[in-house]
């Protein structure tokens, strides 16, 4: 019997080689128009908003996105321009008011796309609530992989990009001071596809050039950031069907220690349950840091923080205590690669390959430092963006050292949550909403 030819048949029409990489450089051409309206009617009432396409002056040419959330998408970044929207009590953020809609772009870099603006806008809305200190974060697909405040720009940078190495690689850094020399050498050592911040000193600019890739934003109105807060505007959601949900966006309630409120219950059989323990004033710091830092994290998500910094975050997941064991594994796995690339540099992952068994020797040592500091989460406190339906979850925290919880309460089981933390000695509050994203 003769063997049938198994070597697939090309499609008609369709090229044998492609150029793959060609995608990524390709500017799109989009269609959209210059100016957009939306109208919101009511009756013979109408409030439109009227939005203006951006683009920049790169080369020589007026150009707008390089491309949506994936090569081959055509995609507009618009900003509003006129309008004010007011439905029921609540009143739209005012026209020109300009942050990740309108950046100046110092250095175009590779030209930006759709997930480098929403990344700074991101980063931009974690950072409104975090305006008083240095404050620097690193967000990649949207998400926060390394948050951190402290004295200096450049020590909050060290400490965000430290939370997560490996994740910050090509990631959006937002900064909200002026980026000055030490900052931005620690910048430059890293790859990053992104900087934001309202201002950059001398001589920053001709080091950031030695990063061809880099994008470089400045956004004056950043050194307003603080105004930003509890302002809203309207968050739309397409559907495939062409429909859309409308909502207001998300305002975080709780932003201050003193809107903490103690974690307590009552049964349907009328039994209290009180949390004993109060946080410190530290671990009240660290809360709040961790639940401002929520509002700008995919749910499902919980949250590790300590001393003003992340030490693991679990975004995305559908479940809570996988959740929180995703940022537990997190926390482990980035400092071992924290630890071989300062012993070694070289990361984690790569030590065999560049080492051979000496670099197995070394992954052994590093796992034992790992596991005896628990990957850095005794003393961390643990934030929630909904209540924890089970014990099972704050558990998963408990385990490894955790001392204080943040979560919104409200579950049929707080009594048991609570309980848990009173045998473990942790401390717990609510906010009293939650911090879906």
């Amino acid at each position: 019997m003769k063997p049938r030819n198994l070597k697939p048949e090309p499609l008609k029409g369709t090229p044998m080689a492609i150029d793959l990489k060609a995608a990524y450089k390709t500017i799109m051409d989009d269609h959209f128009t210059p100016r957009m309206e939306i109208s919101f009617i009511d009756g013979d009432s109408r409030q439109t908003l009227c939005y203006e396409k951006v683009s920049w002056v790169i080369d020589g040419e007026e150009k707008g996105l390089r491309y949506g959330e994936n090569p081959g998408q055509e995609a507009a970044l618009y900003k509003l321009v006129n309008g004010n929207l007011v439905l029921g009590e609540v009143t739209s953020l005012a026209p020109g008011r300009y942050l990740a809609s309108d950046p100046e772009l110092l250095q175009s870099g590779k030209h930006p796309g759709k997930t480098n603006l929403t990344d700074a806008d991101n980063a931009l809305n974690i950072l409104r609530y975090l305006d008083d200190t240095p404050c620097a974060v690193i967000v990649k697909h949207n998400n926060p992989c390394g948050v951190a405040r402290s004295d200096t720009l450049a020590d909050a940078y060290y400490r965000a990009n430290k939370a997560d190495r490996l994740a910050a690689f090509g990631g959006c850094i937002a900064l909200n001071r002026e980026v000055d020399l030490e900052t931005a050498r620690l910048i430059v050592e890293n790859y990053a596809e992104v900087v934001v911040a309202p201002e950059f000193a001398s001589g920053v600019m001709d080091l950031f050039a030695t990063k061809k890739n880099l994008r470089v934003m400045r956004i004056n109105n950043m050194a307003r950031l603080s105004t930003f807060v509890a302002q809203r505007v309207v968050d739309f959601k397409s559907l495939i069907d062409g429909g859309l949900v409308a909502q207001w966006s998300f305002v975080p309630e709780a932003r201050t220690t003193a809107q903490l409120m103690p974690a307590t219950c009552t049964r349907k059989d009328g039994t209290e349950h009180r949390i004993k323990r109060l946080p410190t004033p530290q671990e009240y710091e660290d809360l709040i840091f961790g639940w401002l830092v929520e509002a700008g994290v995919t749910s499902n998500s919980v949250l590790y923080v300590k001393d003003g910094a992340t030490v693991g975050i679990g975004t995305g997941e559908q479940d809570r205590v996988g959740v929180a064991e995703i940022a537990r594994d997190k926390a482990y796995r980035k400092l071992a690669d924290w630890i071989a690339w300062e012993k070694h540099a070289t990361p984690y992952n790569d030590l065999v390959l560049k080492f051979g068994d000496q670099g197995r020797s070394f992954m052994a040592e590093i796992d034992e430092e790992v596991k005896a500091r628990k990957g850095g989460l005794p003393g961390c406190s643990m934030v929630s963006d909904a209540f924890f339906p089970f014990r099972d979850g704050a558990e998963v925290g408990i385990r490894e050292g955790i001392t204080a919880i943040v979560q919104p309460g409200g579950a049929i089981r707080d009594w048991d949550v609570i309980d848990c933390c009173n045998d473990a000695n942790v401390a717990m509050v609510f906010t009293g909403q939650r911090s879906f994203k």
